[in-house]
């Protein structure tokens, strides 16, 4: 499967498996640097874009923390688990792995390859045990071969692919429940309303954080050039408003060479405005010009009805 075909890609994961995922980690590997595994059973349809992530469980799992290269993980485990689940619900399949992360780890890739036993696409699903700010707690992973810019050769990495959290009804209204428990009753509409803009401009700013440090080391050679993200990027900033706001007082007597160049982007905006006034200026032309056809064919056609009744008339005279 291409990049193509993997950035179309949807992971919704049920709240039911993070359920899952931090009881597995306050029981195993709680106030420490451990990290824990398990598989994670879904639904997922080669003509949908959305993979649908609705069970998991653990596996019992061991690394060296000194030597990542060492770990150990339980295939008979694994086998004897998805034959149980099979007969509870037959339409849940393996569709890979998670593990509590919170990052990506040297020994990830060999550890997908184990799952190829199973399934030919492991899912790799990191569930940020810890409690954050802001954002999902999920990051979702597929395994692909990149080739290199030369393509001499092929090496394999993890390509990410968006993830959501999506409950079915009955776990909505459990959900519901609990939040209604947790909520501060006190609180009123605007409170909550400024709390959650609040967190989104957290989120907001965490992001183009992210993007500022990738930049910065893309700049100082740090990271290879990724044309897809910088496009991408690229992309993002040609849709930011204009907000400079110039001095009426200053003289307006640029041109419009000048004011391009200094401000590209109200340019490229005037630009795309101007393309789709143009469609609608030339579609109000062709209309108008189907109207006055019409109207010339009215006016032929009712001279010669005059013209007729004229004849008819002298005619019934004589």
């Amino acid at each position: 499967m291409s990049d193509s075909n993997y950035s179309s890609k949807t992971v919704a994961v049920s709240p039911l498996v993070l359920l899952s995922v931090v009881d597995h980690y306050n029981r195993v590997a709680k106030d420490s640097k451990k990290r824990v595994v398990g598989v994670v059973l879904g639904e997922s349809s080669v003509n949908s874009d959305t993979i649908k992530v609705t069970n998991s469980f653990a596996i019992p799992f061991e690394e060296d923390d000194k030597n990542p290269g060492v770990w150990f993980l339980d295939h008979n485990y694994i086998e004897s688990m998805c034959e149980m689940f099979k007969k509870i619900n037959a339409k849940e399949k393996l569709l890979g792995w998670y593990h509590s992360g919170p990052k990506l780890r040297s020994s990830d890739l060999k550890i997908n390859d184990v799952f190829k036993k199973y399934t030919s696409n492991p899912l790799l699903l990191i569930v940020d045990v810890q409690p954050r700010e802001v954002g999902i707690p999920t990051d979702a992973y597929f395994a692909i071969e990149d080739i290199k810019n030369d393509g001499s050769s092929a090496e394999k990495t993890f390509i990410h692919v968006q993830s959501s959290i999506e409950a079915e009804e009955a776990e909505e209204i459990g959900v519901e429940h609990l939040l209604r428990d947790i909520r501060d009753q006190a609180a009123g509409t605007l409170s909550l309303k400024v709390t959650q803009t609040y967190q989104s401009l957290l989120g907001l700013h965490q992001k183009l954080r992210e993007i500022a440090n990738y930049l910065d080391k893309v700049y100082h050679n740090k990271l290879p050039i990724n044309h897809v993200i910088l496009g991408k990027l690229q992309n993002v900033f040609n849709l930011l408003p204009n907000l400079a706001n110039k001095d009426e007082s200053e003289p307006t007597s640029t041109t419009v060479k000048e004011e391009s160049e200094s401000n590209p982007l109200a340019t490229a905006f005037t630009v795309k405005t101007n393309d789709e006034l143009m469609m609608v200026y030339v579609s109000t032309l062709v209309r108008a010009i189907i109207a006055f056809h019409d109207l010339i064919e009215n006016k032929i056609e009712n001279k010669k009805l005059y013209e007729n009744a004229n004849e008819e008339k002298l005619e019934s005279e004589d």
